[in-house]
């Protein structure tokens, strides 16, 4: 079974304190097992896939902009891997997938389905933010395409603890998928 992982959207807008639509510090605790995990399925050559949130400045189009204060805009700071992650993928470009996406669910609009059939992945982890926005709606998605599920609960983090908490169970009871 060939396997990938998922760093949704563990940018500088999403968790460093001054990221314009940050998680804080739930985001910051898991950037070590992030990393951690990286570097095993970088080892074992597994995928690794970073999705990244990409909005245009000014975008009235982009239902986002009425809900959420301006983030993750092309061409700033914002975009930028967070802390030692930005430094893995520094170190490991040629290894990663970097992957643009413009909804929520890294699989909408993107080729992200057809990149992980064509290496024969039939096992996603998910790990990154927020759990309960884009790493729930990836996880949504994955399941309707039947791939099997992984959540790193040590690796992922919202804004909203309820949220959290809430997708945590949901991603078990109701998308079959293994959280650890």
């Amino acid at each position: 079974m060939k396997e990938a992982l998922l760093v949704v959207d563990y940018t500088f807008d999403f968790v460093a304190d001054e990221g314009s639509l940050t998680c804080g510090k739930p985001g910051q605790v898991i950037e070590k097992r992030i990393v951690e995990l990286c570097e095993i399925f970088l080892k074992e050559q597994h995928e690794i896939v970073f999705p990244v949130d990409l909005h245009f400045k000014y975008d009235p189009f982009h239902p986002e902009t009425k809900l959420f204060p301006p983030h993750n805009i092309e061409g700033t700071s914002g975009r930028d891997l967070y802390g030692s992650l930005n430094t893995f993928y520094q170190n490991h470009k040629e290894s990663i997938y970097w992957m643009d996406k413009r909804r929520y669910s890294s699989f909408s609009g993107t080729n992200l389905d057809q990149y992980l059939r064509e290496r024969g992945v039939t096992h996603v982890h998910i790990v990154g933010v927020c759990t309960d926005i884009c790493v729930l709606h990836t996880a949504v998605d994955a399941y309707n395409l039947g791939y099997q599920i992984t959540v790193h609960r040590d690796a992922v983090a919202s804004f909203d603890p309820e949220g959290h908490a809430w997708a945590l169970r949901h991603f078990e009871t109701t998308l079959g998928a293994i959280v650890k």
